[in-house]
């Protein structure tokens, strides 16, 4: 009521003193007169400046008494204890150990080609053929020779078994036989090699040079094979994550060109670190049943480092900074069934971060109800009221676990 008769005596002052001032100011204006139209504007600037003050402190003491508009709202979020996967996001290729480009073993002219692409094909299958260049002639010429040696050497044995003829003579056939047998099998290996053979089982995916060319050994490339059975991922993993990213932790990969996502485990870690970029090298298995994954395909993995089992989690942008660096954050007290409260600011200590949401070690304990909406404007001890919607009092979702 006091503050309606102070308004209310202010108003009439205002309007009686309007009065007056507007016929002097209609008379100063009329005047012309330079000197007592600067008069009139300071004098007219001086009861501004008064009335300006004076409404300040009216709204200061407004602001005193009404404590229901004083109370600033905010939600709040209940920590509780949870499980917290932390994961490593890198990057890596796929790739497989059973993916060849086959190149031949003998120079010559490629005179077959048996296989097409896409073509299933066993191990040890016979794929191409390269003219072995006469090998085979020399082949027959040398067996006919191997076979005579093989008689003599047989004739001469059984003559030295009953003790006829000389030690010499029997030691020169059997020389002869062996080294003739020797040099046949020597040739049986060069004309092998003029037969391309699979080296495992797998799909043609392209036969790269055409029947009739002319190959080179070891040089000119004739078919790639693959094999999508056994794939992999191969990545480099930074240094400092080699006591934590070891076999058997569990990965999520994500083929984003596929808008795929697959479950699997870290199946090799390596031990060495490469001195040029301080990583060591981590193979990941991948199931691929419907052979929907392909060479070189680009993945995102995400590797569990770091697991704690009870973990308070809270989301980052509640989080504040003093002029120590300590971080902090409100909790309230003291809730009444209005939904007032006393907000609490508590000093915290933080540990790991996974997309919005941060674990605290030290703090908050289990259960605390902590500011959310309204945490950046509110300060120590104020009175605060809570107005939560439904389920909105509950800890941030660690979408991790």
């Amino acid at each position: 009521m006091k503050n309606i008769h102070l308004l209310f005596i202010l108003a009439v002052l205002i309007s009686s003193c309007g009065d007056k001032e507007a016929k002097s100011f209609e008379k100063v204006l009329a005047s012309d007169n330079l000197s007592e139209l600067k008069e009139k504007r300071n004098e007219i600037d001086a009861k501004q400046q008064q009335l300006n003050e004076q409404i300040s402190l009216l709204n200061e003491k407004i602001a005193q008494l009404d404590t229901v508009r004083k109370v600033p709202l905010i939600t709040t979020i209940k920590a509780k204890q949870e499980v917290f996967n932390h994961q490593l996001e890198i990057q890596g290729n796929v790739t497989t150990k059973n993916l060849l480009v086959i190149t031949p073993e003998f120079n010559g002219i490629l005179t077959n080609v048996y296989v097409k692409e896409g073509e299933k094909v066993r191990q040890g299958q016979l794929l191409a053929k390269i003219d072995d260049g006469g090998l085979s002639q020399q082949l027959a010429q040398l067996e006919i020779q191997a076979n005579l040696a093989k008689t003599t050497f047989e004739r001469q044995k059984r003559l030295w078994d009953q003790n006829i003829g000389s030690e010499i003579q029997y030691l020169q056939a059997k020389s002869t036989y062996e080294s003739q047998a020797e040099a046949v099998n020597q040739l049986k290996q060069q004309i092998a090699k003029t037969n391309v053979t699979a080296p495992f089982s797998g799909t043609i995916d392209d036969v790269i040079t055409e029947q009739g060319s002319v190959v080179a050994a070891g040089q000119t490339p004739l078919i790639r094979l693959v094999n999508l059975e056994d794939m992999y991922i191969e990545t480099d993993v930074p240094e400092g994550y080699i006591t934590n990213v070891t076999k058997g932790k569990n990965v999520i990969v994500e083929f984003p060109v596929l808008g795929k996502t697959i479950e699997t485990k870290v199946r090799q870690a390596g031990d060495v670190i490469n001195p040029a970029n301080r990583t060591f090298k981590v193979e990941v298995g991948i199931p691929n049943e419907d052979k929907s994954i392909k060479p070189n395909l680009t993945a995102r993995l995400k590797i569990n480092d770091y697991t704690n089992p009870e973990a308070i989690l809270i989301p980052q942008s509640i989080i504040s900074e003093n002029a120590e660096g300590e971080q902090y954050v409100y909790v309230v007290t003291n809730k009444n069934s209005n939904g007032e409260a006393d907000a609490k600011r508590i000093i915290i200590k933080t540990g790991r971060t996974q997309g919005d949401v941060i674990e605290v070690l030290e703090g908050i304990d289990d259960g605390a109800e902590i500011i959310k909406e309204g945490a950046r404007s509110v300060k120590d001890g104020q009175i605060v009221k809570v107005i939560n919607l439904p389920n909105q009092d509950e800890t941030t979702d660690n979408s991790n676990d």
